[in-house]
């Protein structure tokens, strides 16, 4: 691995595995073993570095989703991949979502891509059509997209303060956890 990807490799575990939110270049140099020189040599800066990493885990994501959603499997099977990959990245990254909504109100970052993704529009369409088959109770597509993804993320997301305040130890929680996609699909099928 070179030195620029274990520094990206690091940083996106600082950052988005372990919680990291606020964590300096140096951090991320003493964790990746190099230099803080390395990390401004190769992106400038914490912000350009935390673009980088961000960009790379969003279109693996993407890259993910989207074989899914471009896939011609039928769409209940389609739904239980959509939660499972969107799953395995949460949990593979918990705080990606946390630090991205931290950095954007605190240093007005902003993503580039500003139309709205092919393949949503796909899905959106795909959602409406099954609406209509009766498959799903008939609403707004983006209100079951929005119910979708956050039945999806909101336990990981708030995995810290649900094992605190319900006094959950993490193997029962990551078994409530693994049970998610059974619930999920009851939920928004009909």
């Amino acid at each position: 691995m070179s030195k620029e990807e274990l520094i990206k490799h690091t940083a996106k575990e600082l950052f988005f595995s372990k919680g990291y939110l606020h964590a300096t270049t140096q951090e991320i140099a003493d964790a990746a073993g190099v230099n803080r020189s390395l990390i401004n040599y190769y992106f400038r800066s914490r912000d350009l570095l935390f673009q980088t990493v961000y960009r790379e885990a969003v279109d693996s994501l993407k890259s993910q989703l989207d074989d899914v959603i471009y896939g011609k499997t039928p769409f209940k099977e389609k739904l239980g991949l959509f939660i499972d990959v969107h799953m395995k990245e949460l949990l593979k990254y918990p705080y990606r979502e946390s630090f991205l909504i931290t950095e954007i109100c605190s240093k007005n970052f902003a993503l580039k891509e500003k139309k709205k993704s092919e393949a949503l529009t796909h899905f959106l369409k795909e959602v409406a059509l099954e609406m209509e088959k009766g498959t799903i109770k008939k609403y707004d597509p983006i209100q079951f997209v929005f119910n979708l993804t956050s039945l999806i993320s909101f336990p990981v997301i708030m995995t810290p303060l649900y094992q605190k305040l319900l006094d959950i130890p993490k193997e029962q929680y990551n078994q409530l956890i693994s049970e998610r996609k059974k619930i999920i699909l009851d939920q928004i099928l009909n």
